[in-house]
């Protein structure tokens, strides 16, 4: 009896892991689906920027003194060509008086020989002394009065002063600043690009600006220059220009620049959930799903950019329009059937009615 029993019970087992088995088999995985886009053949770049003076200047003087008078003041606004500061000159102008006596002198020396010289009278050698004396103090009373020229700065262009370093009284050397100017036209903004966009500058079609202090207003901007070469932390720094309506931006203040540049690939893109790649060794593949059968098949593709919003643009033989599985690629292979994930409705969020 006992014998019995136990060969019944064997066999229902078999029979519920026969179900179970079969059961397994028909499983189909549920996936989402997500349509493949073309991708935007004008890609979007954007930076942090700066608003800097289009013009700055370190004034100083081109000779050294004592500081007599400093006529402007940190944020005093100056004309073009104002004089704003100037050195003691008196040494400057006793070497002058000097040298003008001198001057006149072998003036009239050289004058009388060479006078001599067209009646006969002098060497050709009195002469080139003559003639060559005169020359040598003709550039020597030069440099006096430009030393005495020197001890004045003048306002090389129309702004304001954004920084005094010296005080009167105090001594100055050749070359030293003394004032910070900066200029009151249009301001230009700075912004520094990553090896990879200064590579693509090329492909730059426009840009624009958004300011705080404009809400809601962009700003055309025009590329002005970039630098050739990289600064410290690895960036390239361009210039632009405002060429819209900025009142307001000054100098010092942020920007958020937008550069529209052209796609130069050659490559037919697409654009996918980056979900949906899955990786196999130095491959990669997504897989599109085929509506007549309800299977998915593999298809290879390779990968030209990720982007922050969660997208990828990839080229292979990819269709706008294609329907690509987006979620659960780790649990389905190629020839594998699946169920869609049903839409969310726009007007039953989270599946309440």
């Amino acid at each position: 009896m006992n014998r019995i029993a136990f060969t019944a019970l064997l066999s229902v087992l078999f029979m519920i892991s026969c179900g179970d088995k079969k059961a397994a088999d028909d499983s189909v995985a549920t996936v989402r689906l997500d349509t493949v886009q073309v991708a935007n053949a004008d890609a979007t770049l954007q930076f942090p920027g700066r608003v800097v003076s289009s013009k700055d200047a370190h004034l100083s003087f081109k000779t050294s003194g004592t500081i007599s008078r400093i006529y402007v003041d940190e944020g005093s606004h100056v004309q073009a060509g104002q004089l704003v500061a100037e050195i003691d000159a008196k040494d400057y102008i006793v070497q002058l008086s000097a040298t003008e006596a001198e001057y006149a002198g072998i003036k009239a020396e050289a004058e009388r020989v060479m006078s001599l010289y067209k009646d006969g009278a002098a060497t050709a050698s009195d002469y080139d002394k003559a003639r060559f004396g005169l020359r040598q103090i003709e550039s020597k009373l030069k440099n006096h009065r430009d030393l005495v020229a020197y001890c004045k700065i003048y306002a090389p262009f129309t702004g304001a002063v954004q920084r005094r370093f010296f005080n009167e009284g105090e001594n100055v050397t050749a070359g030293m600043p003394v004032l910070m100017l900066v200029s009151q036209s249009k301001p230009e903004i700075e912004i520094n690009l990553p090896a990879t966009s200064y590579l693509r500058r090329s492909t730059f079609l426009s840009y624009s600006a958004q300011f705080d202090v404009l809400p809601g207003q962009t700003v055309p901007l025009k590329m002005l220059n970039v630098m050739p070469k990289a600064n410290a932390n690895q960036l390239y720094t361009m210039r632009l220009s405002i060429e819209g309506d900025a009142r307001g931006v000054a100098p010092g203040m942020s920007a958020w620049v937008s550069i529209v540049a052209a796609d130069a690939s050659e490559e037919s893109e697409a654009r996918v959930p980056a979900t949906a790649l899955v990786e196999d060794k130095d491959d990669c593949f997504v897989y599109i799903y085929e509506d007549k059968n309800q299977t998915v098949r593999r298809c290879d593709v390779k990968v030209l950019r990720l982007h922050t919003d969660g997208t990828a643009v990839v080229s292979g033989a990819l269709l706008p329009g294609n329907l690509v599985v987006s979620t659960g690629v780790n649990h389905i292979k190629s020839g594998d059937k699946v169920t869609p994930l049903p839409s969310v409705s726009k007007t039953n969020v989270g599946g309440l009615l």
